[in-house]
């Protein structure tokens, strides 16, 4: 796998078949997600939960989806099958907004044969592909200790550290990154300098990824001046700034640097700088 999208038709053309990986979730509901996983899912596919599998512990200042440590990933990739040759396909029901996730963590723990299926669920039933009920039981393999982490990031003090100037990006909805409203974290608004570039745009209205020069084109005013690969995302737990990685690797931009904490995390500080926007 080149690239990091993969579509329908091509997935149903592959072989052998990649190890499919369901992370259909709802911030609202964690247990929505695994809901509908068990009333439809692509043949073959496991399950993947945010919270379980995704993300570490919380401790109320690390954000809402902390990293786990890598030898966690590293037990769980064995657990499920995935080995340093397994090609893998994430997919979700919300036009990748939490398979991004997944997709990040296998390229961070160095798996590069790692692709999100482009537009989900909704892509494959369109493109004539069938849904099962059935629950696979999935293949260990050995534990392959980890490498350096092969995705870039930066913590809550890096970031501060390079404020002002530093190209942020927040993958937010627009109200939330101006601070007109906050409906999870505690504080309203974004990190000063940061500029928003929400995750849904990068999208067509089928849910599909948009083509790589309108990405390119959209991108080119929030990254100009900026050197390929120095542009740091976030939003508000580190989960949708994969969204926009995966875009600006789309768009040809390079690889940008993850903030996992995000918001959530840096709000949790009021030591920490806030800015605000006017609506707009």
């Amino acid at each position: 796998m080149d690239t990091p999208l993969i579509s329908a038709s091509a997935l149903q053309g592959a072989s052998p078949a990649p190890l499919l990986l369901d992370c259909s979730f709802d911030l609202a509901d964690a247990a929505a997600g695994e809901q509908a996983y068990a009333l439809g899912h692509l043949p073959g596919a496991l399950y993947v939960h945010l919270d379980r599998h995704l993300s570490g512990a919380k401790t109320g200042m690390n954000g809402r989806h902390p990293l786990r440590t890598r030898d966690e990933y590293a037990a769980w990739m064995a657990s499920v099958g995935i080995g340093p040759d397994r090609e893998v396909v994430v997919y979700d029901r919300q036009a990748g907004m939490f398979a991004v996730r997944a997709w990040w963590v296998l390229r961070w723990m160095g798996h590069t044969r790692v692709a999100l299926l482009d537009g989900g669920v909704d892509a494959w039933v369109r493109a004539g592909g069938s849904l099962a009920t059935d629950v696979p039981v999935p293949t260990p393999v050995a534990i392959t200790p980890p490498p350096a982490p092969a995705m870039p990031t930066l913590d809550a003090g890096a970031v501060l550290a390079r404020l002002p100037g530093l190209r942020l990006l927040d993958a937010r909805a627009p109200e939330r990154y101006r601070g007109d409203v906050e409906p999870i974290d505690r504080v309203a608004g974004h990190i000063p300098g940061a500029r928003n570039r929400f995750f849904k745009d990068n999208l067509q209205a089928d849910g599909t990824f948009k083509p790589a020069a309108q990405l390119r084109a959209e991108y080119a005013p929030l990254v100009d001046g900026a050197a390929k690969g120095s542009v740091v995302v976030s939003c508000g737990s580190g989960v949708t700034a994969c969204h926009d990685v995966l875009a600006m690797e789309v768009a040809g931009l390079g690889t940008a640097t993850l903030y996992p904490g995000s918001w959530s995390e840096w709000s949790a500080d009021p030591e920490r700088p806030v800015e605000k926007s006017p609506a707009a």
